[in-house]
């Protein structure tokens, strides 16, 4: 992906990869779109990126006038398949301000992550969320393509998977996600009443 693109369909919006220089506004970006939660995506943002320098998944922001208006991670985890391992990539967090919602800018960042992660040859692209949102990208339910969720705290419909143009079969099995999610405690719903 070229360090900024041009959206054609959203006058004034740019896709880029995330630089140094953003770190702040999309750890702000988060903390203002999760709410309660915000703390803690923010957190995992910023341990995520040690990973995303240094394994090449994929950081995305969308820049509205000037201004860092949504953000999304690709990041590495591996599908535990009956033949070996495979790295795969988990699309999470996808966060838009809560001001520039509704736009179209958070399904844009998801369509560009997922058009680079297909020329990258990635197999199988993992998220937690909802059906109703990400359905409209080709995401469908985990369990229903013979992956196995790696964490009872997921809700079944949240599982969910789309496979891209290198995957192949064999490729079924355990999601493995990658360290920093479970240090974080960014797995799954955590029981409140616990």
């Amino acid at each position: 992906m070229r360090a900024a693109e041009r959206i054609s369909t959203l006058p004034g919006v740019t896709l880029r990869i995330e630089q140094p220089g953003d770190r702040e506004a999309v750890r702000n970006l988060h903390l203002r779109a999760f709410g309660d939660h915000g703390k803690t995506v923010a957190e995992l943002v910023d341990a995520l990126r040690a990973t995303v320098e240094s394994e090449e998944p994929l950081s995305l922001v969308a820049e509205d006038a000037g201004q860092v208006a949504g953000h999304v991670m690709f990041t590495r985890s591996l599908l535990d398949a009956p033949r070996r391992l495979v790295e795969v990539r988990v699309l999470s967090p996808l966060a838009v301000r809560p001001d520039r919602q509704g736009r179209g800018i958070g399904s844009a960042l998801v369509r560009r992550g997922l058009k680079v992660m297909a020329e990258r040859s990635v197999p199988v692209v993992f998220l937690e969320g909802s059906p109703d949102y990400y359905a409209r990208f080709g995401f469908t339910a985990g369990g229903e393509q013979g992956f196995r969720k790696p964490s009872l705290r997921i809700p079944d419909a949240a599982f969910q998977a789309i496979r891209l143009p290198a995957y192949e079969p064999w490729m079924t099995g355990t999601l493995v996600y990658a360290e920093t999610f479970w240090r974080h405690d960014a797995v799954g719903l955590r029981d409140s009443d616990a």
